[in-house]
């Protein structure tokens, strides 16, 4: 079991993105803001893997979905 803290940096390294923080800045700013009605797993600039692994994180509420809910904030903002 993986009981290791999961953090925004985890997570775009989970979804194969460049994790560190200027990169984390980038991307929300280059993709913020998304719209109310666009759930974050639905959103255009995800690939088919990342959109899946962040619909399942949210669907089955598994150790990702709080760092997934912080990120879905911050592109809301």
């Amino acid at each position: 079991m993986d009981t290791s803290q999961h953090t925004l940096e985890t997570l775009f390294e989970q979804l194969g993105l460049p994790a560190d923080p200027g990169s984390i800045e980038a991307f929300i700013a280059k993709h913020a803001p998304l719209p109310r009605e666009t759930a974050l797993a639905d959103a255009p600039f995800w690939n088919a893997a990342q959109s899946s692994f962040l619909h399942e994180g949210i669907d089955d509420d598994s150790d990702w979905a709080e760092v997934i809910d912080e990120l879905d904030a911050l592109l809301r903002h």
